[in-house]
């Protein structure tokens, strides 16, 4: 893929997986970084790979379930780079519970980590989008498109930023804003450490999730990264309103 330069891309979730292989692979390919995330050292980590660029980068640590914390981190990539061209949407968390054992807060949190703070990165961004033409990648999940027992809010969150992306699409296409989503299957990062699943149950899971996806192995965040390079890049000029499955095919199989 050619260089790009003088563009500009925000990128939430930027301290591991599929948000920090993006960084690093969009640094390499030009462009001047925005990133952002809780965790301020994981974030300095990301940055360290950056050593081989010459391209600048810009760390915020930031939790962005706070409204004031969506505008901060959108006014301090234009102050210091001038422009947005590109956000990609990486940040998510996820959580067990059904309908009978999830709680009320439990809900909250998934919706307003997984879906609000994305809707209004996405509407913060578009007046600088306009005028760059940029791009939106919104990181979804297989969980999007397919049914999973015992990770509903999960599930639920995930269809709505499917519905999210398509909706704003057709919205911003006028102004030639594209707007896609990826939908990954199971990868190698933290986002069921996170959720308190510990390193025995980690293993067992990736193991299990072999046998789960037609493949028959799990994903790379940097697969990840490489497809959202290309749906950012002129390559990919034709294409908006897309859920691109990333999965091994697990999307394509009945419950196992």
């Amino acid at each position: 893929m050619s260089k790009t330069t003088g563009k500009t891309a925000l990128i939430t979730g930027a301290s591991s997986g599929i948000g920090r292989e993006t960084a690093v692979k969009l640094a390499g390919e030009g462009y001047n970084v925005s990133m952002t995330a809780r965790n301020k050292t994981k974030l300095e980590t990301t940055n360290k790979r950056f050593s081989a660029h010459k391209n600048k980068c810009l760390i915020l640590p930031l939790d962005l379930s706070n409204k004031k914390n969506i505008n901060q981190c959108i006014d301090d990539t234009i102050d210091a780079f001038g422009r947005l061209d590109v956000l990609v949407n990486a940040a998510g968390i996820i959580g067990s519970g059904n309908v009978e054992t999830t709680e009320l807060s439990d809900w909250d949190y998934m919706m307003n980590i997984n879906l609000r703070s994305v809707f209004y990165l996405m509407k913060c961004a578009v007046p600088h989008l306009k005028k760059t033409k940029g791009t939106i990648i919104n990181v979804s999940s297989v969980t999007g498109l397919r049914a999973f027992p015992n990770i509903l809010s999960y599930c639920v969150s995930k269809a709505g930023v499917d519905q999210l992306t398509r909706c704003a699409a057709l919205e911003l296409a006028p102004d030639s804003i594209r707007v896609n989503a990826i939908n990954p299957g199971v990868m190698v990062t933290n986002l069921h450490k996170r959720s308190g699943m510990n390193e025995k149950k980690y293993k067992e899971f990736l193991e299990h999730s072999k046998s789960t996806h037609p493949l028959g192995r799990v994903g790379k965040p940097e697969e990840a990264a490489e497809l959202i390079a290309f749906l950012v890049s002129d390559k990919a000029g034709w294409i908006t309103g897309t859920t691109i499955s990333i999965d091994g095919g697990r999307a394509q199989t009945c419950a196992r």
